[in-house]
């Protein structure tokens, strides 16, 4: 296949239709025109020589002087025809075209060998007359053939060749003549018909051009787009009426000045699309859609525009000719969607991906260098609760006046955002100095606890926070936001309302309960999993009246896993609805081997009691184990209360009318709603152990607290079972209280059920009390300051009293239980503890490895402080 070369016509497209054709012709017969010119001011010359005048005397002769003249002026006529002509798309007048071309130069060949023949040969008059005939014909069929006003000139040649033929006595000016006459005749009526076409096409093109007229103004008419053109110098000369009347310029105003004057100069990266437009108008190259700001005076106004260069049959370049369409709708649907993709519609602030990009930048410099940022994860407490007892529309604007606050606490330090539901984020840059973040989630803590007054009503809530710090050594976003949930973790599991720092344990304690929670997906099928059964003991007759089902986990490499650690992850898993299922199945397979005289109280946690499912799975069990519905007894903890729904209410008594009995586990250290014992049909409240252990202190008011608790459940009726007894003193406390029934150590630990029901078959039910009559072993009161270090930071904290296992010490928030810390008394004597319990500003720690604090505590400092024999373990 042979490939068109650089200067080829487009395929399909003829050599004659180019305009290089068109400027050739035109400088043919303008050529010969000027030819003919010389030809026939020399033969006039040649009148006056001697030697001539006889030749002249001829009438011929003069004819063809005569001829010669209006033949220059014919000639005239088709150079400037030729000159204003558009490139030539029908064959056939391509053909003439030709024709006349070939006429002209074979005439004025004639002509210069006619008076070569009448000077140089002698007796030449006869070739003389010859030649003269067939130019004088050559010329005017040429020249009639490019004519403007064909039909009179026709009549014109016809003439003079009739009457050359007629008043000259030759043979060959009449041949030539008649000849000519009847290829005039035949050329005059194909003009005729030519010229009839030519016209009906002609109106039929003023009737094209009418109808893309008004299609034009009707579209510009419509605002659907408007129409430009400019001249060379880009100059308008055209554009479209509507425009002018958006610029709030007349159309006369803008006609003649530059296209460019109409859009408005943007700088920065907004200006790439008017560079791109001047490129294209100085290099006279297309642009198609490009996006301009239109001039308008107090008005932000988009167009969209394209042009297309445009030049005359020749290739000159004439300006420019395009179309526009009005983009300002676009433009701000765009920027609504763009709002939306970036920020949060109910509050205003920044959405994940915005807050995560900030986040990103915030990291980097604007030289790429890291730099240093904080983090603030942030959940709000109890928000649930709002949305549940007041409505959704209420959280709505809870949410709203706590995104206020937050911006106003903030400022200019940082950008908040909102996650989703609850959880805010924070972007401090610049800031990595703990004690200026302390600070700020100290404010926002105080701040959001103040009440919020939403439509008459008072709205409390809380918030927690997680703190992660970036230095500036490379951390990635990912990982800083990771660690601020690990510390929003700590923080609730601190008991909320608090912040946390993120420490590098939390990430190794996170990595632990990952792990822990891939191999709880497999020990139930692995029968990993097991239950214990602790005795619950009727006071006054110390029979057994039932059992608590206490879980157990033995893993097969990682051995026995406390349940303190895989209960909760269960629960965030959801993995705690197939574990609770199994453990209400065997608890119910379990009564059946104990007999009808017995019952077991299984735990049932707040995302079990919201499944649906749970009445239908008690009686499924019951069912199948062929036992009382009584003799199951489900212990639901306080936090169920923390979602105050008719749905709540609705799950207690389809669960009463199922027949199995409800008890209120840990009563008095959670929500302690006590409205809800009246909605709730309860039969039991269960005492923590909390307030059970050394409850027989004097100094203590737990006995105060279990008094109030047992005499609420004596006047609804309902029993009270004391956890945790484990001396003869804490007994004696709660039986003199009034407790009905009794379980811990002192009657027995947890046991398997073979064990259970070889204590039932020895004993017949009945059990004995053993232990020791005091819990504690005897203390130091004490006022020592002393350093704390946990996670990296190093606290001033206070040692109230101790002993050689453990310490109360004071000064340190709200420390989470398991938290493991570093005591030091004095330079080279510190000792590693883990944190027990918390209450306020109270921690109780036990040391990793018994101390001797004779060596420790000097005589003036120190007094012993009441106490009892401690029990063996």
């Amino acid at each position: 296949m042979i490939r068109p070369g650089i200067g080829d016509p487009p395929a399909g497209e003829s050599p004659f239709d180019s305009p290089e054709f068109v400027a050739q012709m035109m400088r043919v017969a303008k050529l010969w025109h000027y030819v003919l010119i010389g030809r026939t001011l020399a033969f006039l010359a040649l009148a006056f020589l001697p030697g001539v005048a006889g030749f002249l005397d001829r009438p011929s002769h003069w004819l063809v002087m005569a001829a010669g003249l209006p033949c220059d002026v014919v000639l005239t006529v088709i150079g400037q025809a030729m000159r204003s002509s558009r490139p030539i798309a029908n064959e056939r007048v391509r053909l003439m075209a030709m024709l006349c071309m070939a006429l002209i130069v074979l005439g004025t060949l004639l002509n210069a060998a006619a008076i070569f023949a009448a000077i140089a040969i002698p007796d030449g008059s006869r070739y003389f007359d010859a030649f003269t005939a067939i130019e004088i014909g050559s010329l005017l069929v040429a020249a009639s053939a490019v004519a403007i006003a064909r039909p009179a000139f026709f009549a014109f040649a016809g003439a003079t060749a009739l009457g050359g033929a007629i008043g000259v006595a030759s043979w060959p000016f009449a041949i030539a003549g008649f000849v000519f006459l009847g290829l005039l005749i035949v050329m005059m009526r194909e003009d005729v018909r030519h010229q009839r076409r030519a016209t009906r096409a002609a109106r039929l093109d003023v009737s094209e051009q009418q109808r893309a007229l008004n299609l034009m103004r009707d579209f510009e008419r419509a605002g659907r787009g408007w129409f430009w053109e400019t001249d060379r110098n880009g100059q308008l000369v055209y554009i479209s009426p509507t425009v002018a009347a958006r610029l709030d310029r007349p159309l006369s105003a803008l006609l003649g000045h530059p296209f460019t004057d109409i859009i408005r100069k943007r700088i920065g990266r907004d200006e790439n699309e008017e560079r791109t437009l001047g490129f294209s108008l100085s290099s006279r190259t297309p642009f198609k859609e490009l996006t301009v700001q239109a001039a308008v005076p107090g008005e932000e106004r988009w167009w969209s525009i394209s042009g297309q260069p445009i030049s005359n049959e020749f290739g000159n370049f004439q300006g420019f000719r395009g179309s526009g369409t009005d983009l300002t709708d676009k433009k701000r649907s765009e920027r609504e969607i763009n709002q939306l993709a970036r920020y949060d519609t109910l509050t205003g602030l920044a959405n994940r991906r915005h807050i995560t990009d900030l986040l990103e930048r915030a990291l980097k410099s604007h030289g790429g260098q890291s730099q240093p940022c904080a983090l603030l994860l942030m959940d709000l407490d109890r928000f649930k609760a709002v949305n549940d007892t007041l409505g959704h529309p209420i959280g709505d604007q809870l949410l709203q006046q706590v995104a206020g606050r937050l911006t106003q606490i903030i400022g200019d330090k940082g950008q908040v955002g909102r996650l989703g539901g609850d959880e805010f984020q924070i972007v401090v840059p610049q800031i990595s100095q703990p004690e200026k973040l302390a600070g700020i989630a100290n404010a926002i803590i105080l701040s959001l606890a103040k009440p919020f007054a939403i439509e008459g009503e008072q709205v409390r809530i809380g918030s927690s926070i997680g703190i992660a710090v970036s230095d500036g050594e490379g951390t990635t976003a990912s990982a800083l936001v990771r660690n601020a949930d690990l510390a929003l973790y700590a923080a609730k599991d601190a008991g909320r309302g608090v912040y946390r720092f993120y420490a590098d344990a939390m990430h190794n304690q996170a990595s632990e309960r990952k792990a822990i929670e891939d191999a709880l997906r497999d020990a139930l099928a692995k029968d990993e999993l097991k239950l214990l059964y602790q005795p619950i003991v009727d006071v006054a007759s110390e029979r057994i009246t039932g059992f608590e089902a206490l879980i157990r986990w033995h893993h097969a490499t990682g051995g026995l896993i406390s349940p303190s650690k895989f209960i909760p992850i269960a629960e965030e898993s959801n993995l705690i609805v197939p574990i609770g299922e199994w453990i209400i199945r065997s608890a119910c397979s379990a009564i059946a081997h104990l007999g009808p005289g017995y019952r077991v109280a299984v735990n049932v946690s707040p995302r079990q009691f919201a499944n649906e499912k749970l009445p239908a799975t008690i009686m499924s069990a019951v069912s199948a184990a062929g036992i009382r519905p009584e003799q199951i007894e489900l212990e639901i903890t306080e936090g169920v209360f923390l979602d105050e729904s008719p749905e709540n209410l609705a799950m207690f008594q389809k669960l009463k009318r199922t027949g199995v009995r409800l008890a209120l586990d840990d009563f008095g250290t959670g929500y302690s709603a006590l409205g809800y014992l009246k909605k709730a049909p309860f039969d039991k409240i269960k005492i923590d152990q909390s307030f059970v252990l050394g409850a027989g202190d004097p100094s203590s008011m737990n006995a105060a607290i279990i008094s109030s608790i047992v005499g609420l459940a004596t006047a609804l009726d309902m029993e009270t079972t004391a956890e945790g007894v484990e001396t003869h003193d804490d007994l004696a406390l709660v039986r003199g209280l009034g407790c009905s029934h009794v379980q811990g150590y002192i009657y027995g630990k947890p046991m398997d059920l073979v064990e259970v029901l070889a204590l039932l078959r020895e004993g017949g039910g009945r059990v004995e009390a053993k232990g020791y009559k005091s819990a504690r072993e005897p203390r130091l009161t004490t006022f020592r300051t002393i350093q704390v270090d946990s996670g990296g930071y190093r606290y001033e904290a206070i040692v109230r009293n101790m002993s050689s296992r453990g310490a109360l010490i004071e000064g340190l928030w709200n420390v989470p239980v398991g938290t493991l810390v570093t005591l030091e008394f004095r330079a080279g004597q510190a000792f590693r503890a883990e944190a027990r319990w918390s209450a306020g500003n109270r921690v109780g720690v036990q040391f990793a490895e018994a101390i001797d604090i004779d060596t420790l505590i000097g005589p003036k400092i120190a007094s012993p402080a009441r106490g009892r024999t401690r029990r063996a373990a």
